[in-house]
C-alpha cells in the first residue's frame, strides 16, 4: 500500500473519526475551543433525557438498529415488509433479499440528506416531511422500478426526482439536482445491478460473520466516485472529511476530520439485509454516532455545547465553516460519552446496548423532541447551506 492510500485509508477508519472527534471534545473541557463551551451539568442531564426518551419508545429495551429500516415503517405501517416476505418464500439462500434490500437501503439513504423545512410528502392523504418523507418517497420510487439496474440508475434524473417526491413551487426540495447525480452515479459502480453489493459484501464473512467496519470500508471504497469533490489528498476525493485548524499531526493529514457521516448510515442500514441473508454482524461500536442535525441539534438545545459567539445561532453556516466541522466532531464525541452513562445507568455493556442501537431509542428521537420544544416546526437550531450530500 502507498502512503497516500495508506491515509487516505487512516481518514476512512471510523477510529480516526472518533480519536480526533475526543481531541477537539477535549479542547473544549480546557477552555481552548474559539467556538464552543461545555456544561456538564447539562450533559449529564442530556443522557438522562435520552434514557427517558428509550424507555417510553422501548420499554423493554429492545430496540433495533438506528437505520433507514426505521423509516419505512412510520405511520405504523411496515411498507417494506411485504417485499421481504416475498422475497423470503422465492429465495431459500437469503443472497436475493439481501441484493434488493441494499437496492432500497442504497437509493433511499443517499437520497435522505436535509429536505429543508418546506418539503412534506403526501401518502393516502397524510404528510410525511424531513426523514420520514424522504423514505416514503424513496421506497414508492423503488417499487416503481426505476433504480432497478444499473442502466436505470444511470439514466435517472432530477425530472423523475421532483415528480417521484411531488416537488413543486409550493412544496420545495432542497439539492434535487445533486441529489439526483448521486443516483446516476450509482450506476457506474456495477455493470448489472447494485445488489452485487451484497454479494461483495457476504464473500467477505468468515463463518458468516462480518464485523461492521468492514461493512463500512467496503461502502466507502465502493462509493467514493460518487461523492462531490471537496477536499483531495493525491488526487482522491476525501468526501465528507473537513478542515480544522486544531487537528495537528505530523503527516498530510494534519487539519482534517472525517466523519463520513451518510456513509456510516448507510453501513446501518445495509446490516440488516445481511442479517436476513444469515450474515452476523460483530463489533458494531467500531462505528461512530451520526454528527447531523438531530444528534447535534440536541446537544445545542439542551444547553449542553454553548457557542462562543452569541450570535452563532442567527447565523447561516457553510458545511466546511470550522465552528461546523467542530459541531460535528463535539457530537460524534459526546455520542460516546452519554452512550457509556445511559449503559452505566442500565448496567448494560456495549455489547448488549451498542451506540447503534441509542442513537435509535435514543438520541436521535430526542433531538427532534427537543427541536420541537424549542422551534415552532420543530427545524434544526443551526442554519446550514448544504448541497444534499453531507446531511
Amino acid at each position: 500500500m502507498s502512503n497516500t492510500a495508506a491515509l487516505i485509508a487512516q481518514l476512512r477508519d471510523p477510529a480516526t473519526i472518533r480519536e480526533r472527534a475526543h481531541e477537539l471534545l477535549a479542547r473544549v473541557r480546557a477552555g481552548q475551543s474559539q467556538h464552543f463551551s461545555l456544561d456538564e451539568a447539562a450533559l449529564k442531564s442530556c443522557a438522562q433525557f435520552v434514557l427517558q426518551v428509550t424507555r417510553d419508545n422501548y420499554p423493554s429495551l429492545d430496540v433495533p438498529f438506528h437505520s433507514r429500516w426505521r423509516h419505512f415503517e412510520v405511520g405504523g405501517v411496515d411498507r417494506a415488509k411485504p417485499l421481504i416476505e416475498q422475497l423470503r418464500k422465492n429465495d431459500s439462500s437469503g443472497a436475493e433479499i439481501a441484493r434488493t434490500g441494499i437496492e432500497l437501503a442504497v437509493t433511499s439513504v443517499l437520497l435522505d440528506a436535509g429536505a429543508g423545512p418546506d418539503w412534506s410528502y403526501l401518502e393516502n392523504g397524510q404528510k410525511f416531511a424531513r426523514s420520514e418523507g424522504l423514505a416514503i418517497a424513496s421506497f414508492h420510487l423503488f417499487q416503481s422500478g426505476v433504480f432497478a439496474t444499473s442502466k436505470k440508475l444511470s439514466e435517472f434524473t432530477a425530472h423523475s426526482l421532483a415528480k417521484g417526491f411531488q416537488v413543486s413551487e409550493q412544496n420545495p426540495l432542497i439539492g434535487v439536482e445533486p441529489r439526483a447525480q448521486l443516483i446516476q452515479k450509482l450506476g457506474g459502480i456495477y455493470p448489472e445491478r447494485l445488489g452485487q453489493l451484497a454479494d461483495d459484501l457476504i464473500a467477505q464473512a468468515i463463518n458468516k460473520k462480518l464485523a461492521a467496519k468492514q461493512v463500512l470500508a467496503t461502502v466507502l471504497e465502493k462509493f467514493a466516485p460518487i461523492w462531490p469533490v471537496r477536499l483531495t489528498l493525491g488526487g482522491h476525493s476525501l468526501g465528507d472529511c473537513w478542515r480544522h485548524s486544531a487537528i495537528e499531526k505530523n503527516d498530510a493529514t494534519s487539519g482534517l476530520v472525517p466523519f463520513h457521516k451518510l456513509s456510516q448510515w448507510l453501513s446501518y442500514s445495509l446490516m440488516e439485509p445481511l442479517q436476513w441473508a444469515g450474515i452476523e454482524i460483530t463489533d458494531l461500536d467500531a462505528m461512530t454516532g451520526l454528527p447531523e442535525y438531530r444528534n447535534g441539534g440536541l446537544l445545542l438545545d439542551r444547553k449542553v455545547l454553548l457557542p462562543v459567539d452569541g450570535q452563532a445561532m442567527q447565523k447561516s453556516w457553510q458545511v466546511s465553516d470550522e465552528f461546523i466541522v467542530e459541531w460535528r466532531a463535539l457530537t460524534v464525541a459526546l455520542l460516546d460519552e452519554i452512550a457509556q452513562s445511559i449503559r452505566g445507568e442500565l448496567n448494560l455493556s456495549a455489547q448488549q446496548l451498542p451506540l447503534v442501537k441509542i442513537l435509535q431509542g435514543g438520541s436521535w428521537l430526542a433531538g427532534r423532541i427537543a427541536a420541537a420544544q424549542e422551534r415552532k416546526g420543530g427545524g434544526p437550531p443551526l442554519t446550514i447551506v448544504s448541497d444534499g450530500t453531507v446531511f
